[in-house]
Protein backbone atom coordinates (compact mmCIF):
# COMPACT_ATOMS: atom_id res chain seq x y z
CA UNK A 1 0.00 0.00 0.00
CA UNK A 2 2.69 2.43 1.04
CA UNK A 3 4.83 1.42 -2.41
CA UNK A 4 1.38 2.22 -4.12
CA UNK A 5 1.16 5.67 -2.44
CA UNK A 6 4.52 6.69 -2.81
CA UNK A 7 4.29 5.78 -7.02
CA UNK A 8 1.40 7.79 -7.29
CA UNK A 9 3.04 11.13 -5.49
CA UNK A 10 6.06 10.17 -7.58
CA UNK A 11 4.05 10.13 -10.95
CA UNK A 12 1.90 13.35 -9.69
CA UNK A 13 5.06 15.24 -8.92
CA UNK A 14 6.36 14.38 -12.66
CA UNK A 15 3.05 14.89 -14.32
CA UNK A 16 3.79 18.75 -12.89
CA UNK A 17 7.26 19.14 -13.60
CA UNK A 18 6.67 17.92 -17.17
CA UNK A 19 3.70 20.86 -17.52
CA UNK A 20 5.86 22.65 -15.99
CA UNK A 21 8.81 23.15 -18.44
CA UNK A 22 6.26 22.90 -21.37
CA UNK A 23 4.72 26.14 -20.09
CA UNK A 24 8.05 27.48 -19.81
CA UNK A 25 8.52 26.52 -23.68
CA UNK A 26 5.36 28.12 -24.42
CA UNK A 27 5.78 31.45 -22.32
CA UNK A 28 9.42 31.77 -24.24
CA UNK A 29 7.77 31.03 -27.75
CA UNK A 30 5.58 33.51 -27.20
CA UNK A 31 7.40 36.44 -26.05
CA UNK A 32 11.06 35.81 -26.99
CA UNK A 33 12.49 36.51 -30.63
CA UNK A 34 15.58 34.22 -31.75
CA UNK A 35 17.26 32.48 -34.69
CA UNK A 36 16.19 29.60 -35.20
CA UNK A 37 19.47 27.01 -34.65
CA UNK A 38 20.92 25.96 -37.71
CA UNK A 39 18.93 28.12 -39.99
CA UNK A 40 19.15 31.88 -41.11
CA UNK A 41 15.30 32.27 -39.87
CA UNK A 42 14.47 34.32 -37.24
CA UNK A 43 11.46 33.53 -35.13
CA UNK A 44 9.67 36.32 -34.07
CA UNK A 45 7.22 34.87 -31.08
CA UNK A 46 3.79 34.12 -31.02
CA UNK A 47 3.24 38.01 -29.22
CA UNK A 48 4.91 40.09 -31.56
CA UNK A 49 3.37 37.97 -34.38
CA UNK A 50 -0.63 39.06 -33.60
CA UNK A 51 -2.04 41.20 -36.49
CA UNK A 52 -2.85 44.68 -34.68
CA UNK A 53 -5.95 46.31 -35.56
CA UNK A 54 -6.00 50.30 -36.75
CA UNK A 55 -6.21 51.41 -32.75
CA UNK A 56 -3.23 49.72 -31.70
CA UNK A 57 -1.36 49.74 -34.43
CA UNK A 58 -2.34 53.03 -36.27
CA UNK A 59 -2.46 53.14 -40.19
CA UNK A 60 -4.97 54.52 -42.53
CA UNK A 61 -8.65 54.95 -42.77
CA UNK A 62 -10.48 55.54 -46.02
CA UNK A 63 -14.55 55.98 -46.51
CA UNK A 64 -16.14 55.71 -50.02
CA UNK A 65 -19.55 56.68 -50.59
CA UNK A 66 -21.16 54.49 -53.53
CA UNK A 67 -23.05 54.59 -56.18
CA UNK A 68 -24.06 52.21 -59.22
CA UNK A 69 -21.41 52.93 -62.28
CA UNK A 70 -22.71 53.26 -65.88
CA UNK A 71 -21.11 50.02 -66.86
CA UNK A 72 -22.42 47.64 -63.94
CA UNK A 73 -24.33 44.55 -64.97
CA UNK A 74 -26.63 44.95 -61.84
CA UNK A 75 -29.62 47.58 -60.77
CA UNK A 76 -28.98 46.10 -57.08
CA UNK A 77 -26.65 48.70 -55.17
CA UNK A 78 -26.42 46.41 -52.17
CA UNK A 79 -25.48 43.37 -54.76
CA UNK A 80 -23.32 45.72 -56.46
CA UNK A 81 -21.33 47.12 -52.98
CA UNK A 82 -20.95 43.30 -52.05
CA UNK A 83 -19.12 42.43 -55.41
CA UNK A 84 -17.03 45.86 -54.89
CA UNK A 85 -16.15 45.09 -51.49
CA UNK A 86 -14.95 41.63 -52.54
CA UNK A 87 -13.17 42.96 -55.25
CA UNK A 88 -11.02 45.48 -53.15
CA UNK A 89 -10.30 42.46 -50.63
CA UNK A 90 -8.63 41.16 -53.62
CA UNK A 91 -6.78 44.27 -54.96
CA UNK A 92 -6.16 45.29 -51.14
CA UNK A 93 -5.53 42.08 -49.12
CA UNK A 94 -3.08 40.96 -51.73
CA UNK A 95 -0.89 43.62 -50.57
CA UNK A 96 -1.90 43.77 -47.00
CA UNK A 97 -3.04 40.70 -45.52
CA UNK A 98 -3.99 42.89 -42.32
CA UNK A 99 -6.06 45.40 -44.20
CA UNK A 100 -9.89 45.23 -42.94
CA UNK A 101 -12.61 46.08 -46.06
CA UNK A 102 -16.50 46.24 -44.81
CA UNK A 103 -19.68 47.91 -45.63
CA UNK A 104 -20.82 50.79 -43.42
CA UNK A 105 -24.21 52.34 -43.34
CA UNK A 106 -26.01 51.68 -46.34
CA UNK A 107 -24.05 53.14 -48.91
CA UNK A 108 -20.59 52.92 -47.86
CA UNK A 109 -17.28 50.71 -47.93
CA UNK A 110 -14.68 51.42 -44.82
CA UNK A 111 -11.19 50.54 -45.56
CA UNK A 112 -8.54 50.46 -42.94
CA UNK A 113 -5.13 49.17 -42.84
CA UNK A 114 -2.95 49.02 -40.25
CA UNK A 115 0.43 50.08 -39.76
CA UNK A 116 0.29 52.40 -43.14
CA UNK A 117 1.42 55.91 -42.57
CA UNK A 118 0.15 57.27 -45.88
CA UNK A 119 -3.20 57.20 -47.86
CA UNK A 120 -1.51 57.40 -50.93
CA UNK A 121 -0.70 54.10 -50.47
CA UNK A 122 -3.90 52.83 -50.82
CA UNK A 123 -5.31 55.21 -53.76
CA UNK A 124 -2.59 54.22 -55.63
CA UNK A 125 -3.38 50.54 -55.00
CA UNK A 126 -7.41 51.62 -55.52
CA UNK A 127 -6.72 54.10 -58.69
CA UNK A 128 -8.84 56.14 -60.45
CA UNK A 129 -12.14 53.79 -60.98
CA UNK A 130 -13.03 54.69 -64.45
CA UNK A 131 -15.40 52.56 -66.87
CA UNK A 132 -13.01 49.96 -69.00
CA UNK A 133 -14.02 48.54 -72.12
CA UNK A 134 -12.00 46.18 -74.80
CA UNK A 135 -13.29 46.18 -78.15
CA UNK A 136 -12.58 45.86 -82.08
CA UNK A 137 -13.37 48.99 -82.96
CA UNK A 138 -10.97 52.08 -82.50
CA UNK A 139 -12.87 54.33 -80.70
CA UNK A 140 -15.92 52.98 -80.40
CA UNK A 141 -18.14 50.53 -79.15
CA UNK A 142 -19.60 47.66 -80.96
CA UNK A 143 -23.05 47.80 -79.19
CA UNK A 144 -25.29 46.19 -81.96
CA UNK A 145 -23.20 43.37 -82.09
CA UNK A 146 -22.60 42.96 -78.63
CA UNK A 147 -19.41 42.24 -78.32
CA UNK A 148 -17.04 44.52 -76.25
CA UNK A 149 -16.47 43.31 -72.82
CA UNK A 150 -16.67 46.34 -69.73
CA UNK A 151 -15.63 45.73 -66.57
CA UNK A 152 -18.40 43.75 -65.47
CA UNK A 153 -17.42 40.91 -67.35
CA UNK A 154 -14.07 40.49 -65.62
CA UNK A 155 -13.71 38.61 -62.39
CA UNK A 156 -10.54 38.96 -61.59
CA UNK A 157 -6.91 39.99 -62.29
CA UNK A 158 -3.56 39.25 -61.04
CA UNK A 159 -0.28 39.31 -61.91
CA UNK A 160 1.33 36.05 -62.87
CA UNK A 161 4.86 34.32 -64.01
CA UNK A 162 4.97 32.75 -67.68
CA UNK A 163 6.94 31.48 -70.22
CA UNK A 164 10.18 33.67 -68.01
CA UNK A 165 8.44 36.61 -68.22
CA UNK A 166 5.78 39.27 -65.60
CA UNK A 167 2.28 39.34 -66.63
CA UNK A 168 -1.48 39.95 -66.39
CA UNK A 169 -4.33 36.77 -66.02
CA UNK A 170 -7.70 38.12 -67.01
CA UNK A 171 -10.26 35.97 -65.66
CA UNK A 172 -14.06 36.44 -66.91
CA UNK A 173 -17.04 35.99 -65.63
CA UNK A 174 -19.56 33.13 -67.58
CA UNK A 175 -20.94 36.10 -69.98
CA UNK A 176 -17.64 37.30 -70.33
CA UNK A 177 -16.17 34.38 -71.21
CA UNK A 178 -18.50 34.03 -74.02
CA UNK A 179 -17.76 37.66 -75.27
CA UNK A 180 -13.93 36.80 -75.01
CA UNK A 181 -14.12 34.03 -77.21
CA UNK A 182 -15.78 35.77 -79.98
CA UNK A 183 -13.94 38.87 -79.41
CA UNK A 184 -10.97 37.29 -80.17
CA UNK A 185 -12.12 34.96 -82.64
CA UNK A 186 -13.14 38.24 -84.78
CA UNK A 187 -9.75 39.92 -84.13
CA UNK A 188 -7.67 36.49 -85.05
CA UNK A 189 -9.47 35.96 -88.08
CA UNK A 190 -9.33 39.06 -89.13
CA UNK A 191 -5.91 40.18 -88.05
CA UNK A 192 -7.04 42.83 -85.81
CA UNK A 193 -6.15 44.44 -82.81
CA UNK A 194 -7.99 44.71 -79.16
CA UNK A 195 -8.46 47.95 -77.88
CA UNK A 196 -8.43 48.58 -73.96
CA UNK A 197 -10.15 51.76 -72.99
CA UNK A 198 -10.18 52.99 -69.27
CA UNK A 199 -13.14 55.76 -69.82
CA UNK A 200 -15.38 56.28 -72.21
CA UNK A 201 -14.07 54.75 -75.58
CA UNK A 202 -12.42 58.07 -77.90
CA UNK A 203 -10.45 57.40 -81.33
CA UNK A 204 -6.59 57.11 -81.01
CA UNK A 205 -7.31 57.52 -77.14
CA UNK A 206 -6.76 53.71 -76.24
CA UNK A 207 -4.90 52.88 -73.01
CA UNK A 208 -3.95 49.84 -74.90
CA UNK A 209 -3.52 47.69 -77.47
CA UNK A 210 -3.43 44.08 -77.62
CA UNK A 211 -2.63 41.83 -80.66
CA UNK A 212 -4.61 38.46 -80.90
CA UNK A 213 -3.49 35.47 -83.13
CA UNK A 214 -6.27 32.83 -82.28
CA UNK A 215 -9.67 32.35 -80.37
CA UNK A 216 -9.47 31.81 -76.39
CA UNK A 217 -12.20 29.70 -75.18
CA UNK A 218 -10.75 29.00 -71.76
CA UNK A 219 -12.06 31.86 -69.92
CA UNK A 220 -9.18 33.34 -69.38
CA UNK A 221 -5.98 34.98 -70.98
CA UNK A 222 -2.25 35.89 -70.37
CA UNK A 223 -1.46 39.49 -71.36
CA UNK A 224 2.72 40.07 -71.57
CA UNK A 225 4.49 43.15 -72.23
CA UNK A 226 5.05 41.93 -76.05
CA UNK A 227 7.80 40.42 -78.49
CA UNK A 228 10.84 41.39 -77.25
CA UNK A 229 10.14 43.40 -74.02
CA UNK A 230 9.24 42.03 -71.16
CA UNK A 231 7.79 43.58 -67.92
CA UNK A 232 8.86 43.82 -64.34
CA UNK A 233 6.85 42.64 -61.71
CA UNK A 234 5.93 46.17 -60.60
CA UNK A 235 5.17 46.98 -63.82
CA UNK A 236 2.68 44.09 -64.29
CA UNK A 237 1.22 44.72 -60.63
CA UNK A 238 0.60 48.28 -61.97
CA UNK A 239 -0.83 46.87 -65.31
CA UNK A 240 -3.62 44.69 -63.66
CA UNK A 241 -4.34 47.21 -60.68
CA UNK A 242 -5.22 49.79 -63.93
CA UNK A 243 -7.62 47.01 -65.29
CA UNK A 244 -8.90 45.92 -62.07
CA UNK A 245 -10.01 49.73 -61.27
CA UNK A 246 -12.05 49.42 -64.18
CA UNK A 247 -13.71 45.84 -63.04
CA UNK A 248 -16.09 47.79 -59.68
CA UNK A 249 -19.46 47.67 -60.09
CA UNK A 250 -19.51 51.34 -58.55
CA UNK A 251 -18.79 54.65 -58.22
CA UNK A 252 -16.42 55.44 -55.28
CA UNK A 253 -16.58 59.09 -54.43
CA UNK A 254 -13.83 59.30 -51.17
CA UNK A 255 -15.81 61.00 -48.29
CA UNK A 256 -13.42 60.80 -45.45
CA UNK A 257 -9.35 60.14 -45.40
CA UNK A 258 -7.54 59.80 -41.98
CA UNK A 259 -4.45 58.95 -40.78
CA UNK A 260 -4.29 57.20 -37.32
CA UNK A 261 -1.08 57.57 -34.84
CA UNK A 262 -0.03 54.67 -33.53
CA UNK A 263 1.05 56.56 -30.22
CA UNK A 264 -2.22 56.48 -28.37
CA UNK A 265 -2.52 52.12 -29.73
CA UNK A 266 0.60 51.89 -28.22
CA UNK A 267 0.20 53.70 -24.73
CA UNK A 268 -3.42 52.00 -24.69
CA UNK A 269 -1.36 48.13 -24.89
CA UNK A 270 1.40 48.76 -22.90
CA UNK A 271 -1.14 50.03 -20.25
CA UNK A 272 -3.38 47.51 -20.58
CA UNK A 273 -0.48 44.55 -20.41
CA UNK A 274 0.72 46.20 -17.43
CA UNK A 275 -2.91 46.63 -16.06
CA UNK A 276 -3.29 42.75 -16.49
CA UNK A 277 -0.01 42.01 -14.85
CA UNK A 278 -1.05 43.56 -11.75
CA UNK A 279 -4.33 42.03 -12.00
CA UNK A 280 -3.08 38.51 -12.55
CA UNK A 281 -1.02 39.35 -9.17
CA UNK A 282 -4.22 40.19 -7.24
CA UNK A 283 -6.14 37.34 -8.56
CA UNK A 284 -2.77 35.08 -7.09
CA UNK A 285 -3.20 36.86 -3.88
CA UNK A 286 -6.74 36.10 -3.42
CA UNK A 287 -7.31 33.03 -4.79
CA UNK A 288 -4.56 31.62 -2.73
CA UNK A 289 -5.77 33.30 0.75
CA UNK A 290 -9.42 32.07 -0.09
CA UNK A 291 -8.62 28.34 -1.29
CA UNK A 292 -4.40 27.82 -0.56
CA UNK A 293 -2.78 25.34 -2.88
CA UNK A 294 -5.92 24.95 -4.72
CA UNK A 295 -5.34 28.85 -5.94
CA UNK A 296 -1.98 28.38 -6.54
CA UNK A 297 -3.02 25.50 -8.99
CA UNK A 298 -5.74 27.98 -10.72
CA UNK A 299 -2.88 30.73 -11.41
CA UNK A 300 -1.35 27.55 -13.25
CA UNK A 301 -4.08 26.87 -15.50
CA UNK A 302 -4.26 30.81 -15.65
CA UNK A 303 -0.65 30.98 -16.89
CA UNK A 304 -1.35 27.89 -19.63
CA UNK A 305 -4.90 29.82 -20.45
CA UNK A 306 -3.24 32.92 -21.59
CA UNK A 307 -0.07 31.23 -23.21
CA UNK A 308 -2.82 29.41 -25.46
CA UNK A 309 -4.82 32.36 -25.69
CA UNK A 310 -1.41 33.86 -27.07
CA UNK A 311 -1.06 31.14 -29.68
CA UNK A 312 -4.43 31.24 -30.97
CA UNK A 313 -4.80 35.15 -31.70
CA UNK A 314 -1.75 34.96 -34.14
CA UNK A 315 -2.20 31.80 -35.40
CA UNK A 316 -5.79 32.44 -36.85
CA UNK A 317 -5.29 34.27 -39.78
CA UNK A 318 -8.75 36.37 -39.45
CA UNK A 319 -8.04 37.56 -36.19
CA UNK A 320 -6.95 41.36 -35.74
CA UNK A 321 -6.26 42.75 -32.25
CA UNK A 322 -8.15 45.66 -31.23
CA UNK A 323 -8.63 48.12 -28.49
CA UNK A 324 -12.11 45.53 -27.69
CA UNK A 325 -10.65 43.04 -28.57
CA UNK A 326 -8.39 43.34 -25.68
CA UNK A 327 -11.83 44.16 -23.72
CA UNK A 328 -12.76 40.90 -24.93
CA UNK A 329 -9.72 39.06 -23.60
CA UNK A 330 -10.06 41.01 -19.87
CA UNK A 331 -13.10 39.68 -19.41
CA UNK A 332 -12.59 36.23 -20.55
CA UNK A 333 -9.78 35.69 -17.82
CA UNK A 334 -12.28 37.05 -15.31
CA UNK A 335 -15.01 34.57 -16.62
CA UNK A 336 -11.99 31.94 -16.44
CA UNK A 337 -11.30 32.97 -12.72
CA UNK A 338 -15.10 33.02 -12.18
CA UNK A 339 -15.17 29.24 -13.28
CA UNK A 340 -12.64 28.18 -11.02
CA UNK A 341 -13.72 30.01 -8.03
CA UNK A 342 -17.38 27.99 -8.73
CA UNK A 343 -15.58 24.87 -8.81
CA UNK A 344 -13.66 25.54 -5.18
CA UNK A 345 -16.66 26.69 -3.33
CA UNK A 346 -18.58 23.85 -4.52
CA UNK A 347 -15.34 21.94 -3.49
CA UNK A 348 -15.56 23.60 0.33
CA UNK A 349 -19.36 23.62 0.80
CA UNK A 350 -19.16 19.60 0.23
CA UNK A 351 -16.45 19.46 2.95
CA UNK A 352 -17.79 21.49 5.36
CA UNK A 353 -21.11 19.14 4.83
CA UNK A 354 -18.44 16.19 6.24
CA UNK A 355 -16.87 14.27 2.63
CA UNK A 356 -13.52 13.98 2.63
CA UNK A 357 -11.19 15.73 0.51
CA UNK A 358 -10.99 13.52 -2.51
CA UNK A 359 -14.47 12.89 -2.47
CA UNK A 360 -15.46 16.96 -1.88
CA UNK A 361 -13.54 17.18 -5.09
CA UNK A 362 -15.17 14.93 -7.03
CA UNK A 363 -18.68 16.38 -5.95
CA UNK A 364 -17.56 19.87 -6.56
CA UNK A 365 -16.22 19.29 -10.24
CA UNK A 366 -19.76 17.38 -10.95
CA UNK A 367 -21.75 19.98 -9.32
CA UNK A 368 -20.10 22.94 -10.76
CA UNK A 369 -19.90 21.52 -14.68
CA UNK A 370 -23.64 22.98 -15.28
CA UNK A 371 -23.28 25.83 -13.93
CA UNK A 372 -19.79 26.55 -16.11
CA UNK A 373 -21.17 25.17 -19.01
CA UNK A 374 -24.59 27.22 -19.46
CA UNK A 375 -22.99 30.60 -18.72
CA UNK A 376 -20.29 30.04 -21.23
CA UNK A 377 -22.40 28.46 -23.88
CA UNK A 378 -24.66 31.29 -23.66
CA UNK A 379 -21.35 34.05 -23.79
CA UNK A 380 -20.81 31.89 -27.01
CA UNK A 381 -24.12 32.24 -28.48
CA UNK A 382 -23.63 36.10 -28.00
CA UNK A 383 -20.23 36.28 -29.30
CA UNK A 384 -21.24 34.35 -32.47
CA UNK A 385 -24.31 36.66 -33.07
CA UNK A 386 -22.02 39.84 -32.03
CA UNK A 387 -19.02 38.69 -34.99
CA UNK A 388 -22.02 37.96 -37.36
CA UNK A 389 -24.32 41.07 -37.32
CA UNK A 390 -21.73 43.98 -35.67
CA UNK A 391 -19.62 46.17 -37.12
CA UNK A 392 -15.71 45.45 -37.29
CA UNK A 393 -14.67 46.96 -33.91
CA UNK A 394 -17.05 44.81 -32.58
CA UNK A 395 -16.24 41.94 -34.09
CA UNK A 396 -13.00 42.32 -32.72
CA UNK A 397 -14.52 42.00 -29.32
CA UNK A 398 -16.42 39.38 -30.32
CA UNK A 399 -13.85 36.78 -31.88
CA UNK A 400 -11.36 37.67 -28.54
CA UNK A 401 -13.93 36.58 -26.26
CA UNK A 402 -15.23 33.52 -28.15
CA UNK A 403 -11.90 32.30 -28.17
CA UNK A 404 -11.20 33.64 -24.45
CA UNK A 405 -14.49 31.91 -23.30
CA UNK A 406 -13.57 28.19 -25.23
CA UNK A 407 -10.04 28.29 -23.68
CA UNK A 408 -11.55 28.90 -20.32
CA UNK A 409 -13.62 26.42 -20.51
CA UNK A 410 -11.14 24.16 -21.24
CA UNK A 411 -8.92 25.38 -18.65
CA UNK A 412 -11.59 24.90 -15.51
CA UNK A 413 -13.19 21.64 -16.94
CA UNK A 414 -10.37 19.88 -18.23
CA UNK A 415 -6.63 21.39 -16.75
CA UNK A 416 -7.66 22.25 -13.77
CA UNK A 417 -9.42 18.77 -12.92
CA UNK A 418 -6.36 17.10 -13.89
CA UNK A 419 -4.18 19.43 -11.77
CA UNK A 420 -6.52 18.27 -8.83
CA UNK A 421 -5.88 14.78 -9.83
CA UNK A 422 -2.33 14.93 -9.48
CA UNK A 423 -2.81 17.09 -6.55
CA UNK A 424 -4.54 14.71 -4.18
CA UNK A 425 -1.73 12.14 -4.09
CA UNK A 426 0.20 14.62 -2.62
CA UNK A 427 -2.21 15.93 0.13
CA UNK A 428 -5.92 13.87 0.43
CA UNK A 429 -6.36 14.76 4.27
CA UNK A 430 -4.73 18.04 5.25
CA UNK A 431 -7.24 21.17 5.28
CA UNK A 432 -5.12 23.65 6.11
CA UNK A 433 -2.82 23.96 3.19
CA UNK A 434 -6.37 23.89 0.99
CA UNK A 435 -8.03 26.70 3.34
CA UNK A 436 -11.13 24.51 3.70
CA UNK A 437 -13.39 25.43 6.25
CA UNK A 438 -14.13 23.39 9.55
CA UNK A 439 -16.56 20.33 9.00
CA UNK A 440 -20.20 20.71 10.58
CA UNK A 441 -20.44 18.29 12.89
CA UNK A 442 -23.96 15.93 12.61
CA UNK A 443 -26.06 17.24 15.24
CA UNK A 444 -26.93 14.64 17.87
CA UNK A 445 -30.28 13.16 18.12
CA UNK A 446 -32.33 13.38 21.26
CA UNK A 447 -33.75 10.42 23.60
CA UNK A 448 -37.39 10.25 23.19
CA UNK A 449 -39.68 9.21 26.12
CA UNK A 450 -42.14 6.49 25.13
CA UNK A 451 -44.71 5.28 27.48
CA UNK A 452 -44.72 2.02 28.93
CA UNK A 453 -46.19 -0.02 26.49
CA UNK A 454 -47.20 2.65 24.38
CA UNK A 455 -47.32 3.02 20.80
CA UNK A 456 -44.12 4.97 19.27
CA UNK A 457 -46.20 5.85 15.92
CA UNK A 458 -49.05 7.59 17.04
Amino acid sequence: MAKKINRQKKNSIMNFVAVAVLTAIGIVLSVCSFIIPFTSTTFNGFANSISLGLDLAGGVSVVYDCSLSETSNTSDLDAAIDATVARLESVIGGEYSEAIITRQGNSEIRIEVPSVTNSDEIFGLIGDPTPLYMTLEDGALDEQNDIYISGADIENVFVSYQDSNYGVVINFTNEGKAKFSELTGNASSGNQKIYIYLGEPSEGDAWNELTCTETITSGSTFISAGEGESWTYDEAEEYSLRIMSGTFNVTLDLKENSVISATLGTNALKYCLIGTAVGLFVILLIMWLRYGDFGLLTFFALVIYIVLMIFFLQAISFVQLTLPGLAGIILSIGMAVDGAVIIFEKVREDYRAGKKIPMACKNGFKRAFWPIFDSNITTIFTSLILYILGTASIQGFAITLLIGIILSMFMNLVILRFFVKWYLPLNSVKAKPLHLPKQLKPAKEEPQMVPAGGDTNE
